[in-house]
């Protein structure tokens, strides 16, 4: 059986008196893609800041490599994209790239490997010394996707990472995720792009701060007697009404 890499444990969450997470329960394993899939504000971006440890808890717990959160020293081993773009536009590609792989610890030689990997992956290669307020909003995505993976780290989480980003592109950055997962990474996306959650090995719905359900896409089908997950979401979403 594979390791778990982070888990969230009965875990509670409040803004003011509005309940956003309700007695979560989840856990992602090592070599696992997790996607977290479900309506806008219904609590996808708030579980995972929890799991970080970037949100405070009201009740429950948030463990990552058997530590709970947060944990500066952990975040180390983590690499995450947030909804919005994290870059200095006054700096090009290379300059955002080398700046952030230092934060990392990253040395100049595997830094300037890892650059060239990472900008070709998310075909930006000829763009790396263009300012980053020269570049489209697809084009600042996918240099966020190539800083979250510079340094390889061990446990990936992408807040809608492919968002703006065109199909052909798309599915090459899945064959990435993909490949980093077979090689005993752990992999949370959140997405609103139903034939990604496809792709996934497990995937989370979450409605209204609940899991509503959990399961393989395939045990999804099953369960709610759908042949696509987007089938599953519009049947979870009629259920919960």
């Amino acid at each position: 059986m594979q390791k778990i890499i982070a888990k969230l444990t009965n875990a509670d969450k409040k803004f003011d008196h509005l309940e956003v997470l309700k007695q979560v329960n989840l856990s992602i394993q090592q070599g696992t893609i997790l996607g977290l899939i479900g309506p806008s504000g219904s609590g996808k971006t708030t579980t995972i800041k929890c799991l970080m440890g970037m949100e405070k808890l009201d009740k429950g717990s948030a463990e990552v490599f058997s530590t709970p959160m947060p944990n500066r020293q952990i975040l180390k081993r983590v690499g995450y994209m947030g909804q919005t773009d994290a870059l200095y536009e006054n700096l090009s590609a290379k300059e955002n790239l080398l700046f952030f792989g230092q934060l990392m610890g990253m040395n100049n030689l595997e830094l300037n490997e890892a650059i060239k990997k990472n900008m070709s992956l998310v075909n930006l290669s000829e763009f790396t010394d263009k300012l980053v307020q020269t570049y489209s909003g697809g084009m600042k995505r996918r240099l966020s996707l190539a800083i979250t993976l510079l340094a390889n780290p061990e446990f990936l989480i992408l807040d809608e990472p492919t968002v703006g980003i065109d199909p052909s592109l798309r599915v090459e950055i899945w064959e990435q995720l993909r490949f980093l997962a077979n090689n005993q990474r752990a992999i949370i996306v959140t997405t609103h792009v139903m034939d990604e959650a496809e792709k996934c090995d497990v995937v989370g719905l979450i409605i209204d701060g609940q899991l509503f359900a959990l399961g393989t896409p395939e045990e999804l089908k099953t369960k709610f007697h759908a042949k696509t997950i987007e089938e599953v979401f519009l049947k979870a979403e009629v259920q919960t009404k």
